[in-house]
């Protein structure tokens, strides 16, 4: 006589997804989404669209996001926390820009995001777009807590402690310009891959130093 099915104990379904497949789907979605806005612009752009360019429902996109200009996200916020990371390891009298450099070697490239043209053509559309602008601004507001952290914890000094909270604003404004000033300086027809990665980088150690001369 056959168990009854749930009855063995056995899953009967498909296994739940794993955190790291989670993410990988969101940075699937992320791509599909930035792909569609650049080629036909925010307005013209569905969830369904968005969805059938990854293999996935509309409804499986708004599980993951809550709306469509929040689907780009995850390349918004990509080298956020090794960011962080290169704020706790810089050792007091070490330039920035090595502990950047260092940091950066290791992983190789920004991680999470597949072309930087493509990228700066995103940011360059926050210029139009107030929704995709929303998103870019919620990004790096969510961003300074883990850079004071970060900096609190190198200075030896509480999470909320007040010099570190400005600080964290000073280097997240820093990040933020630099991008935007990349962005707006870099070609969408660049056919350099690595030369828009080492022009980004960069422009990123050159504002980051900018504000490491204010920072004991």
């Amino acid at each position: 006589m056959t168990a009854a099915r749930g009855g063995t104990g056995r899953p009967t379904g498909r296994p739940p997804l794993t955190e790291e497949r989670k993410a990988e789907i969101r940075l699937e979605i992320a791509r599909a989404a930035v792909d569609l806005f650049v080629t036909q612009g925010v307005a013209a752009t569905t969830g369904e669209q968005i969805g059938a360019a990854v293999g996935v429902s509309a409804r499986t996109v708004w599980r993951y996001f809550p709306s469509k200009e929040s689907c780009v996200r995850p390349l918004f916020s990509a080298g956020i926390d090794l960011i962080a990371a290169c704020l706790r390891r810089w050792r007091p009298g070490e330039p920035l820009e090595e502990v950047i450099d260092r940091e950066f070697a290791v992983e190789g490239h920004l991680p999470a995001v597949p072309d930087r043209s493509t990228v700066g053509a995103l940011v360059r559309l926050t210029r139009t777009e107030p929704g995709l602008r929303a998103i870019w601004l919620q990004t790096y507001d969510e961003a300074e807590p883990a850079f004071a952290r970060a900096l609190a914890e190198r200075a030896g000094l509480p999470a909320g402690d007040l010099r570190p909270a400005i600080q964290a604003a000073v280097f997240n404004a820093a990040l933020r310009a630099a991008v935007e000033y990349h962005a707006w300086h870099t070609a969408d027809t660049d056919p350099d891959p690595e030369r828009v990665q080492a022009e980004l980088m960069a422009t990123l150690r050159s504002a980051l130093a900018v504000v490491a001369e204010g920072v004991a």
